[in-house]
């Protein structure tokens, strides 16, 4: 019974590389890019579509990690100089965006009768963007460098920020949620704010002596595993304060990017990032059922 469980755990495992392995090339050659590749092959192998896969819901949790070491890459890149720079960009061009398209889509339902707390909900919902098909497609353009790129990286960077206070105002709008102190959702806030604040003061005070003392140990892989500490502990700090697990490990990545162990930190993360991050896309694919699209 074992063997046979450890068979059909290898065939899936089979199923998720084959299914990769043959779309995205064939997807990238036509000119619709790697993720539209890891999407197709989701479907084809998923619940809708030849059944390998009988749900994709376990498969996207760890597949997310992907996703969290994408950012911690792409902090690494950016500077605090280079980022303090986008300071405008992030708090002028990203609210704009948030505001204006949150203001637009509430208009859209109540133009369609629904109350205005659900047409603000529903609103601010559809101003949020993947984070990860963004990154990626900027990625695979060449294009984060580029002050187009810059700037929406900037905006994503805010959506970030803003999730805090717009589930705190959701908080309020749902039925009962009035009953919620004003002490109470500024607690929530302020969790939010300490959250980044104590990452900051850790990233600029103690990730450089801990890395240097770990390299003084000369252990390839304990580096390995410090780097995948770093990342995935920075995600759940962010995650237990109600941010999003990607912010924090931008941050992360953000104060090491002048650090000397940044390009070996890079070289340690970037294996499991491009593996996980294509299983996140492949689980994606996995759970869209094209009937009810």
């Amino acid at each position: 019974m074992a063997a046979e469980a450890a068979g059909s755990d290898l065939i899936h495992v089979v199923a998720l590389l084959a299914a990769g392995v043959v779309a995205v090339p064939i997807f990238k050659r036509v000119g619709l890019g790697s993720i539209l590749g890891y999407l197709a092959a989701g479907v084809v192998i998923g619940p809708f579509g030849i059944g390998i896969f009988s749900e994709s819901e376990a498969i996207l949790h760890v597949a997310e990690l992907g996703v969290v070491m994408f950012l911690f890459i792409i902090g690494l890149e950016m500077q605090p100089s280079r980022l303090w720079g986008l300071r405008r960009e992030i708090f002028g061009l990203g609210a704009l965006q948030v505001g204006v398209c949150a203001l637009l889509l509430t208009g859209v339902g109540l133009a369609g009768g629904f109350p205005i707390s659900q047409s603000f909900v529903a609103g601010a919902g559809f101003v949020l963007t993947s984070t990860a098909i963004v990154m990626q497609l900027l990625e695979e353009r060449g294009e984060i460098a580029a002050p187009k790129g810059q700037r929406i990286v900037s905006i994503l960077l805010l959506e970030d920020l803003a999730i805090v206070p717009l589930l705190a105002l959701i908080a309020f709008l749902a039925p009962g949620g009035a009953d919620m102190s004003l002490t109470q959702r500024l607690t929530e806030v302020g969790i939010g704010l300490a959250a980044i604040v104590g990452l900051v003061l850790a990233g600029r005070y103690l990730l450089n002596p801990f890395f240097r003392i770990l390299a003084d140990a000369r252990a390839r892989e304990v580096m390995t595993a410090a780097a995948l500490l770093v990342v995935l502990g920075s995600a759940l700090a962010m995650q237990l304060s109600g941010l999003s697990m990607a912010m924090g490990a931008f941050l992360a990545g953000v104060l090491l990017s002048e650090s000397t162990f940044r390009h070996q930190l890079e070289a340690d993360v970037e294996p499991f990032r491009g593996v996980l991050l294509g299983l996140f896309f492949l689980a994606v694919g996995m759970s869209l059922d094209l009937h009810v699209v």
